[in-house]
């Protein structure tokens, strides 16, 4: 096995800070022409593509072809399926309620301070959690029994993904749905699939990227990715949002809040 190319992936790196600046300057042009900054949702997997799809161009004659073709199309298919469905989820609408909580407190210019806010964070994170696909794609070792774990774990996560964002739309679709509780098919076993499986995608191109030397040493990247979703701005402030909903205290009581296990039983009932 070849040592670590350190010296092209180090060049690689200021190609790839530039290819997440500009994805988040033309979200930002988007953003202030459709006065709705919550395009930023939109543009975030797409944003990952677009740096695997550099580091794989720069790679090339370096890291193992295996390797590289297989983290280009699975951070692809997770990032362009992930954008699709939010941006038809958010087609015609208006601010994110989130985001205009935060804009209204806006010292000075909205724009000015989302650009503060939501896109410089939001790009120092995308770039930081790319790294291990960034660090996969010029690793020369070729692809073992770690990167099968690693692809059926992002198989996993993929379908937990799609198919629970897929179960809300159509529940969504119902009026008679209306401020209820989802509590059926995934959602059934965990109160939030599609985090889940966002974390479990990002957990699988980890093993991708640490079945060979030096991938293990971005376990931070994946690490960041879970904590925001499971601890920081995913589930809690989904829950925060849907706490004084009917049932939805029950519903907590019965099922896991993040790992799909099977639902408890209800105090008092037997």
């Amino acid at each position: 096995m070849a040592a670590f190319p350190i010296n092209e992936f180090m060049a690689s790196l200021p190609w790839t800070v530039l290819a997440v600046a500009v994805a988040l300057a033309v979200t930002f042009a988007v953003a202030v022409a459709q006065r709705r900054h919550s395009v930023m949702d939109v543009a975030w997997g797409p944003g990952f593509v677009a740096v695997a799809a550099v580091s794989w161009l720069l790679s090339a004659g370096t890291g193992d072809d295996g390797r590289r073709l297989l983290l280009l199309l699975l951070t692809g298919v997770w990032g362009l399926r992930l954008g699709t469905h939010i941006g038809w989820r958010a087609r015609g609408g208006h601010e994110d309620p989130r985001y205009e909580a935060m804009l209204r407190t806006a010292p000075g210019s909205r724009n000015a301070y989302a650009l503060r806010r939501v896109y410089l964070p939001q790009g120092m994170v995308m770039f930081f959690v790319s790294l291990t696909v960034q660090v996969g794609m010029f690793a020369t070792g070729a692809l073992g029994w770690v990167a099968v774990l690693g692809v059926l774990l992002w198989v996993i996560g993929f379908v937990f993904e799609s198919v629970g964002d897929w179960q809300l739309a159509q529940f969504k679709k119902d009026p008679a749905n209306k401020g209820t509780v989802l509590n059926t098919g995934l959602w059934r076993y965990t109160r939030h699939p599609n985090y889940f499986g966002d974390a479990a995608v990002w957990a699988g191109l980890f093993l991708i990227s640490a079945d060979s030397w030096p991938g293990i040493l971005t376990v931070l990247s994946p690490a960041l990715m879970v904590w925001a979703l499971a601890g920081k701005t995913g589930k809690p402030l989904t829950e925060k949002a849907m706490s004084a909903r009917p049932g939805y205290k029950e519903y907590v009581e019965s099922t896991s809040g993040f790992i799909p296990w099977p639902p408890r039983r209800p105090a008092g009932r037997r």
